[in-house]
């Protein structure tokens, strides 16, 4: 196993290892390149935390360029703005202001990077939360032993226990532009990089069966994925499907401070990929999270351009959404379950009945559950025919799978 580095022994260790792999020059996809990427990562974090412990605190760095050009107090009031405020600044009191920081770095020329640095303590640097960590080793995402990592940043963490493909793909879940969320909470970005990397590192194991076309991926195709709901099997049916139209589903339980219900990203450049939670183990959302996360791979992320919109993550419990991505993925996922016009002309569109729900589901040879979930959707209310969306029908399709 790959261990941190943390001193400079292992630093200098790592690089010998590094310049000995490389002079090799193996081939992508074997285990000595990706050994090179694991280390790379942890190298690079490694110096990146060496240069910040090497920067002075902003105090310091003041008093240091009074003392080099004969400064007072009183020479800084001009930066600073009054006698009180240099004193209160020297003294660790006040911090300082945009406007003190712009001064001091164009008239003394200290670095702006040394005085947005924290006064006293050095910048705070990102660990990695205790409680996505112990719910992963429950999990056995990880070894036990993962619980003494945690004062890693989370890029080193999730490159220590993950392979380098899952850690990219985790990558687009952290901190950063590239990526959409949907959510009206605030999320855990470490749990969800977690997950991310739990994701792609499945999808990598069991790939698509089929090379992927996104010209195929239109509206007849997902209408054929929606009939398929009809089935008794139809889940797992419609994961087999998508496979042989190369994309990789995987269903993976979403971890503590996440509220995901679906997530559509790539592998690397090799195959789009569907994560779903099953947060909500119901017939009508389980289709519809699936329907609109193909929608987001047809649309928004057809091919692997870093350019773009890199990764969608989906919390639905509050669906409300301005984003007009969003919104486009939402309408053709309900195209596709439940075409506009035939909702307009059925029963269903008026009448809150069982009868209405079966009626327009058998003519459009889906399950009635996902009738009824529209109704919900369209009449804003959720207790009709609420023993009807197939409540606790999901899930357990899954786990039959896996024994």
């Amino acid at each position: 196993m790959i261990n941190a580095v943390k001193t400079e022994a292992q630093y200098r260790a790592a690089l010998r290892r590094l310049t000995q792999l490389l002079s090799e020059n193996p081939q992508a996809g074997t285990e000595a390149a990706n050994e090179i990427e694991v280390l790379s990562v942890l190298v690079q974090a490694y110096e990146s935390r060496l240069v910040e412990e090497l920067l002075p605190d902003p105090i310091t760095a003041i008093r240091f360029r009074m003392e080099q050009a004969g400064l007072s107090q009183r020479d800084l009031i001009p930066y600073m703005g009054s006698a009180s405020r240099v004193s209160e600044v020297l003294a660790g009191k006040r911090p300082l202001t945009l406007t003190m920081i712009r001064a001091l770095h164009e008239g003394l020329r200290i670095p702006a990077k040394v005085l947005l640095r924290p006064a006293k303590a050095g910048p705070p640097r990102a660990q990695v939360p205790s409680r996505p960590v112990r719910e992963m080793i429950s999990r056995e995402w990880v070894p036990p032993e993962a619980s003494s990592f945690q004062e890693d940043s989370p890029q080193v963490f999730l490159a220590r226990f993950f392979p380098p493909h899952a850690v990219r793909a985790a990558f687009a879940a952290l901190p950063r532009t590239g990526k959409q969320i949907r959510s009206t909470r605030q999320i855990d970005s470490f749990a969800l990089a977690a997950w991310t990397a739990r994701v792609a590192q499945g999808a990598a194991k069991t790939p698509p069966r089929g090379r992927h076309d996104p010209s195929s991926l239109n509206l007849d195709l997902m209408q054929r994925v929606a009939r398929l709901s009809a089935l008794p099997r139809g889940p797992l049916l419609a994961i087999e499907f998508l496979s042989d139209h190369g994309i990789a589903v995987v269903v993976e339980q979403h971890l503590a401070g996440t509220y995901l219900d679906g997530a559509a990203f790539w592998l690397d450049d090799k195959w789009p990929v569907i994560g779903l939670t099953l947060r909500h183990d119901r017939v009508d959302h389980f289709w519809f999270t699936l329907l609109h996360e193909i929608a987001h791979i047809a649309l928004h992320i057809p091919t692997a351009d870093k350019t773009r919109t890199s990764a969608f993550f989906d919390d639905f419990a509050n669906s409300g959404t301005d984003n007009p991505l969003e919104l486009e993925a939402d309408e053709l996922a309900s195209e596709a379950l439940i075409p506009s016009a035939a909702w307009k002309q059925s029963p269903a569109s008026n009448l809150r009945t069982s009868e209405a729900a079966r009626h327009l589901a058998s003519r459009l040879g889906i399950d009635p559950a996902i009738v009824v979930g529209r109704m919900h959707h369209e009449f804003r209310g959720y207790s009709v025919l609420s023993d009807q969306v197939g409540s606790k029908l999901v899930r357990r399709l899954f786990l039959r799978a896996e024994k």
